[in-house]
């Protein structure tokens, strides 16, 4: 914060804000507009001031990490090529990494050093913080940057996770646990139950934002998100012991730390809640977080973001993650030499690869290798090329692949599989299905630009995305569930020259990279919603062109987060109290 008004890229709001969707609203107009971070300093029902938007664009991104933790990490990985075979000579060259790097790990520091314990509520009190409600039909307040802290429930093993996993608050001492599959903090818990005992947790908010970068980070299960935490810091981050014997450290300059347990084998309803996908995920029964105390510092200031529609802070949050980890992905998967996941979906809903193919169908066995990799096995559907592009950039990579793309081998459909929780495209929760897009070797086909074939009696418009992808509009599902099925079978001949056509409630989607991914990859499952000619050859689907996924609203889909009128004339009514003249 002190280097955000040394910017000037920090703004105090002293005005009355209310933490019920007011709050909120403020902060999603900001950040539509590239503004700045923003600091209640009078949040209504609390003492404490509400600091968000610090990572909501990427200028302040690179203030708050600089280049040296991608630098470095390229440095770590480049050793495993310059040290083989280890010479005295090649060590003693790489001393001054090898400096740094004793720099990574936690150091316990005394309670003079650990403003964490300036104040401890015992019990606790967590209706004097000020959690934030972000849209009208969340199931109540929820803290939106929560750092879960746990440790494996069995002693003899060492491993901790640092996840965020959002906590709804019930009570002054119950929250829920949202700990999705394929979670760390949910793996902790699972064997906990098993043996029948409560699992200690703690849960951080504020401290050093390398503390939150470390905490969303897809990492593997085996690296500790602290280390990770003290490597982009560039130190070693200070620890101190719960002076009322808590289980776990404290982190020594965190704002608030939450301390409690998680019984066994106790579910409550938690949700609805706006989310990062754009949607509400329903009420589903979570387990229980018992909260004794709460540490927190002398005049604490409570973090907070909101998540909704991309594009949010977690866009340049995920940017900077995955642009920091890249370098480590050919050591985690040989022959992985650049990955992807597109925050317009979620993340989760879409990835994209360049591989090696070394050999005919290599890629086949990389795309098996992500799909099993960490948090990346709740990908729905990869696209995979073996030639260099810039994967940020979807219509480059989309065209890449549509060139050389063959239907009749190249596209895998697998059902009955895991879903991601937040994914309510398969019928059932947590179970979807997974689809593989391959595009490799020379290209096969030019594509086209511009649709320019005959009047499509089903179709209402048509727009390219890009070369080879068009989207179309019709009927709503509800009126025409069949249409994906019916324009295959009356238009396939009209649209044979386009490998891909997307079937969505408005064309227009077309325009923009964020409205088209946020709009396709969102809204259809690969076993439901992909349509094609196709013939079976030994056990092996091979589809013919053009393949039509129906990314429709479904009716059993939940409702986009909007906000609520009232709170938006509120807002604009207010907007000079906030700010002043200033527009953003």
């Amino acid at each position: 914060m002190d280097t955000l008004r040394q910017e000037r890229d920090i703004v105090e709001i002293t005005a009355e804000v209310d933490p019920y969707l007011e709050l909120a609203e403020i902060h999603r107009r900001v950040i539509a507009e590239g503004g700045p971070a923003l600091l209640f300093t009078n949040v209504k029902g609390s003492q404490y001031p509400v600091f968000s938007n610090m990572f909501g664009t990427i200028r302040r991104v690179d203030l708050a990490f600089g280049p040296r933790p991608e630098q470095l990490m390229k440095e770590v990985v480049g050793l495993t090529h310059k040290l083989v075979p280890p010479t005295l000579g090649k060590l003693w060259g790489e001393r001054g990494l090898f400096l740094e790097l004793l720099k990574v790990g936690t150091k316990n520091v005394g309670r003079d050093k650990a403003p964490i314990l300036d104040h401890v509520d015992s019990p606790a009190k967590l209706g004097e913080l000020p959690v934030l409600t972000s849209w009208h039909e969340d199931g109540g307040p929820f803290v939106t940057l929560p750092l879960v802290y746990t440790e494996h429930p069995d002693p003899n093993k060492k491993d901790h996770n640092l996840g965020m996993y959002r906590v709804q608050v019930y009570d002054d001492q119950t929250t829920g646990m949202h700990w999705q599959i394929q979670k760390g903090g949910g793996f902790h818990h699972f064997e906990a139950e098993q043996r029948g005992e409560e699992l200690p947790v703690t849960v951080f908010l504020g401290g050093p934002p390398a503390l939150i970068a470390s905490a969303i980070a897809p990492v593997p299960e085996m690296l500790p998100e602290l280390l990770l935490t003290s490597l982009i810091l560039g130190e070693k981050l200070p620890v101190t012991a719960d002076p009322a014997g808590g289980k776990y450290p404290l982190i020594a300059e965190a704002e608030f730390a939450l301390v409690g347990k998680v019984p066994p084998h106790v579910r409550r309803m938690e949700g609805p809640f706006g989310d990062h996908f754009g949607y509400y995920s329903l009420a589903h029964e979570f387990p229980v977080f018992n909260v004794d105390r709460v540490y927190h510092r002398k005049n604490a200031i409570y973090p907070a973001t909101i998540v909704g529609k991309p594009v949010q802070e977690d866009y340049y949050l995920g940017d900077f993650l995955q642009r920091l980890l890249s370098p480590a992905f050919p050591l985690a998967m040989p022959g992985v030499r650049d990955l992807w996941t597109y925050a317009e979906t979620g993340f989760h809903a879409l990835a994209a690869a360049v591989v090696r193919e070394s050999y005919k169908r290599e890629t086949i066995a990389h795309a098996f290798r992500i799909l099993g990799e960490g948090q990346l096995t709740l990908t729905k559907f990869l696209i995979l090329t073996d030639k260099p592009v810039e994967l940020a950039n979807f219509r480059e990579t989309f065209e890449q692949v549509l060139e050389r793309f063959d239907p009749a081998t190249d596209l895998f459909v697998i059902g009955n599989t895991s879903n991601d929780t937040l994914d309510y495209t398969g019928r059932q929760f947590n179970k979807g299905s997974k689809g593989i897009l391959l595009g490799v070797g020379d290209p096969i086909r030019q594509l086209p630009a511009e649709y320019k074939g005959r009047d499509l009696p089903l179709v209402d418009k048509i727009q390219a995305f890009c070369k080879g992808c068009l989207c179309v509009s019709g009927a709503a599902y509800e009126q025409d569930p069949e249409l994906g099925a019916r324009i295959v079978q009356q238009h396939a001949d009209d649209l044979r020259e386009w490998p891909v056509v997307f079937l969505v409630d408005d064309a227009s989607v077309a325009k923009a990279q964020s409205s088209f991914l946020w709009t396709t990859f969102t809204r259809f499952d690969p076993s439901h919603d992909i349509y094609a000619e196709a013939d079976l050859v030994r056990h092996h689907v091979a589809y013919k062109l053009p393949i039509v996924i129906d990314a429709r609203m479904k009716p059993w889909y939940p409702d986009e987060v909007e906000t609520r009128p009232d709170i938006d004339s509120k807002v604009s009514a207010r907007w000079t109290e906030y700010f002043g003249k200033k527009q953003y």
